[in-house]
């Protein structure tokens, strides 16, 4: 008969069917008493939403204080009803620290107990002395399925501390969380999706974890296991840092592991995309996967970035208004109407649905950092400055709030706080070519042109290194070629203007640099050309207008010394022909006499044949 009621109980909630579950299960508890049917009853109330439910129920059978699967699944009940302190006081607020397992220490227990997981000789005869066993050695003594209850209660505690906006203890938990059990991807995906730490962080993070922990019974397929997660976990760090080791990773997890239609995988290389400003080839990876999960909120945030950097405002307008009909539940379909409103420039409308957002999920970080853009947009600097801080506070791992702060105090001509934020935006992350730019603009500002022109310098080179589209930086040469004007060095300020031109940045201003600096060279004639096609792009541009007059100045006076010049030196040509004469006497007056009448017959006949010549023509 309990066998009968078992296998009721579980076919029922196979076809989630809980009603039919509960019913079943209070039967079986009944007649069995056992904790074990006890538990599995307050998992199927859990599952059916009764939350109140199923933790009286945990608290009535006294299971709460005996087992760590039950604490959990009464703390888990109270996160659920909004009651984060209550849930605190169960789960407790300190981490088992003596269950975090490192690859070192793993590897040295390995080595004293010769390769196996319990202290001893192959005849399991204790050796060696005491001090040698490390003291992590206690998770030897927990239940494998006790220690993964552990760390799914450090991510509950982190849970906590994150709705109290204690971000620096949840980061702590989360990532004892994945420490204790790496298989808690849960935890290691609210470090990566919420940005709580730096990408150095991340990666020393992911050297820190032991993933041959879950190489499983089968020991020849163990270090493969290992690897595969490491990958696995690689695509979800930071594409700032370390480029190579996410291509290799990806390449790897496509080839041999059949993923290279993989949604997660095929975000993770739009992220990259994203990062080297290639919007294009970003915006088809986020479009494909969205063709066969249209509804993989994951995915739109970035997809969402892409339409807006490319200005495709039509299908903005058709995704967000499909998303409004159908997920108006959802932050990211607001977030798609305030993405769209910004783009068409209206302003107000943008920021509502951008703060509607960021009400419905206060950790949504695109809608945050939308919300600061509206204010941006509209030049209320000490607005932007007040979203964009709260942004950061939420978002610690990311440089993207420090350095939209310091570019917002640059516009105020605030320099001393501009290069202090991104000074800070540049410790969290110095791999972003965007980032240094402004940081050599700051420079730039501040006079001091050679820090200037080598963070100029680095910023291209690192976008150069990451594969970034050229023309993404097309205002980077430019400011270097700036900073070289400014430091006299003619030649490599023109060849800056001239790569911009190259990459298609046709602009008055480049042009007016270009047509500046060739005056400077003392081209006038090069400079008018520039100036002439300056005003070509902007006809009623004063400063290339004024630069023109300027340039045509110095030509026109060039030309004129130099018909001064010519001038002079035929009269002196001439003078020496009558002082020669002179010297010559009457016979040399005659000669010239017959000199000029054959000079004069000459220049008829070459002018009755010019105008035949012309005739002819």
């Amino acid at each position: 008969m309990q066998q009968l009621l078992k296998d009721w109980r579980q076919d029922a909630m196979h076809k989630h069917q809980f009603e039919s579950a509960i019913y079943i299960g209070d039967k079986l508890l009944a007649i069995t008493n056992d904790p074990n049917d006890a538990f599995f009853l307050a998992q199927v109330h859990f599952s059916a939403g009764n939350y109140t439910r199923a933790q009286s129920f945990l608290h009535k059978h006294d299971l709460v204080e005996h087992n760590s699967a039950c604490r959990y699944l009464a703390a888990h009940c109270k996160i659920r009803q909004g009651k984060h302190e209550e849930a605190l006081s169960i789960l407790g607020d300190k981490n088992p620290s003596h269950l975090i397992l490192s690859p070192s220490k793993a590897r040295r227990k390995l080595h004293h107990t010769n390769g196996t997981l319990r202290p001893g000789n192959k005849y399991g005869k204790a050796t060696g002395k005491p001090e040698r066993i490390e003291k992590s050695e206690e998770r030897d003594r927990e239940n494998t399925s006790d220690i993964k209850y552990e760390a799914g209660m450090c991510y509950l505690r982190g849970t906590c501390f994150a709705k109290q906006n204690a971000f620096d203890r949840a980061k702590e938990c989360y990532k004892d969380a994945v420490r204790i059990d790496v298989q808690c991807f849960e935890a290691f995906d609210q470090l990566m999706k919420n940005c709580l730490m730096s990408p150095d962080e991340e990666w020393t993070f992911l050297d820190s974890l032991d993933f041959d922990s879950i190489s499983g019974e089968d020991s020849s397929t163990a270090q493969e296991t290992a690897q595969f997660a490491k990958m696995l976990y690689t695509t979800r760090l930071s594409k700032y840092k370390n480029p190579t080791e996410f291509n290799h990773a990806s390449e790897t997890l496509s080839t041999h592991y059949n993923l290279a239609t993989n949604p997660d995988l095929l975000l993770s290389k739009a992220e990259l995309f994203f990062t080297q400003c290639r919007f294009k080839q970003a915006l088809a990876l986020t479009t494909s996967i969205l063709e066969t999960d249209e509804y993989n909120f994951s995915i739109y945030p970035l997809h969402l970035a892409c339409l807006h950097e490319l200005a495709q405002t039509n299908t903005l307008f058709l995704l967000s208004h499909r998303l409004a009909d159908l997920h108006p539940e959802e932050p990211a379909t607001w977030l798609a109407v305030g993405v769209y409103y910004l783009s068409i420039s209206q302003i107000a409308e943008a920021r509502r649905f951008f703060s509607k957002a960021s009400m419905m999920d206060q950790q949504f970080g695109p809608a945050w950092i939308g919300f600061a853009h509206t204010f941006a947009a509209e030049g209320e600097h000490d607005q932007a400055i007040s979203a964009y801080s709260t942004a950061a506070r939420l978002f610690q791992g990311t440089h993207l709030p420090q350095l939209f702060l310091g570019m917002q105090n640059l516009q105020l001509n605030n320099m001393t706080l501009a290069h202090e934020f991104l000074n800070a935006a540049h410790a969290l992350c110095s791999t972003d070519p965007l980032l240094l730019n402004e940081l050599g603009v700051v420079f730039y500002h501040l006079d001091h042109l050679s820090e200037a022109i080598n963070i100029f310098n680095s910023a291209l080179a690192i976008a150069a290194d990451i594969d970034s589209d050229p023309k993404a930086w097309n205002a980077t040469h430019a400011n270097l070629g700036h900073a070289y004007r400014r430091q006299r060095e003619w030649a490599l300020a023109l060849q800056e203007f001239e790569e911009v031109l190259r990459q298609g940045g046709r602009d008055t201003g480049i042009f007016c640099a270009k047509g500046l600096v060739l005056l400077e060279m003392g081209r006038s004639w090069e400079a008018v050309c520039a100036l002439h096609e300056a005003l070509a792009v902007g006809p009623q541009d004063p400063i290339a207008t004024d630069l023109l007059s300027r340039a045509l100045e110095e030509n026109a006076s060039l030309q004129g010394w130099g018909s001064a010049m010519e001038a002079e030196n035929d009269e002196d040509k001439e003078f020496e022909k009558i002082l020669a004469g002179r010297r010559q006497g009457p016979v040399g007056r005659k000669s010239r006499r017959k000199d000029k009448g054959k000079q004069r017959a000459s220049e008829a006949e070459e002018d009755s044949m010019m105008i035949l010549s012309d005739g002819e023509y």
